[in-house]
């Protein structure tokens, strides 16, 4: 199983370096990651020396693309919500940059980090719908609270490789049931599969041996791929089908 494992995340960290490139920008350098945005454009950071480290940066990228796509980030509940999931990575607001500070020796951990904010971010409002309507991370918590399955929220949980991985529910262990790992992902595609596959592999070995992950898949609007499901299941992540989320909820509110 260690060898497995490793072999994984070794195949997960070769992946992430061959498809990452750099390129020299005025007084930065553009870092265009592998991972895509709802526009499937690739999401890019810049780094800048700062104070002997780096500030790394969207450089606005993430919050005003949403702005301009008709998410009003201005509005209370919904920027409650966008501080508490940065908080999760340690990354900071400034104006509409998220931002993240790195010294020599954290630098890939704190490039994680932002790159997983952008990512989250992302997924959490993308298409978000008219103010008064609920997102869909806000269906799933009024859906636990609704059948009684008691969660703490926003968990972060550092893996075996150092980096942290933030998880939107944990259900702890009762007499019946392991601990269960839940993260809601609104828009299911390859990149969010691997990063979820990614995170639970990196963090599994640290948590109890007979913890569950669980991805609850959005596909009230859309129609996920069987690969994304394939992908999951490969890694011990059981998919949840938002639409047949009666199906798991013995299991999680046990």
């Amino acid at each position: 199983m260690i060898d497995e494992v490793r072999h994984l995340l070794d195949q997960y960290t070769a992946w992430l370096k061959d498809r990452t490139s750099l390129r020299q920008v005025a007084d930065c350098v553009e870092i265009t990651t592998p991972y895509l945005d709802h526009h499937n454009d690739y999401l890019q950071i810049y780094a800048k020396k700062r104070d002997g480290g780096f500030l790394l940066t969207d450089d606005s990228y993430v919050v005003e693309d949403l702005e301009q796509s008709g998410c009003n980030i201005s509005n209370p509940k919904l920027k409650k919500l966008l501080e508490t999931t940065l908080n999760g990575f340690g990354v900071t607001l400034n104006g509409s940059a998220l931002e993240v500070h790195a010294a020599p020796g954290n630098f890939p951990i704190r490039k994680h980090n932002l790159v997983q904010a952008m990512l989250a971010v992302n997924d959490l409002f993308y298409l978000a719908r008219p103010m008064g309507k609920s997102l869909f991370y806000e269906d799933v918590v009024a859906w636990l609270e609704l059948v009684e399955i008691r969660y703490t929220p926003k968990v972060k949980f550092t893996g075996k490789s150092g980096f942290d991985h933030l998880f939107d529910f944990v259900i702890p262990k009762s007499r019946v049931q392991p601990e269960r790992i839940l993260r809601a992902i609104n828009r299911p595609n390859r990149e969010s599969a691997q990063v979820m596959a990614f995170s639970w592999i990196d963090t599994r070995d640290v948590r109890a041996p007979d913890s569950r992950a669980y991805a609850v898949l959005n596909d009230a609007e859309r129609t996920i791929s069987s690969d994304v499901v394939d992908a999951l299941r490969s890694y011990e992540v059981q998919p949840v089908f938002w639409t047949q989320r009666e199906q798991v909820r013995a299991e999680l509110a046990a």
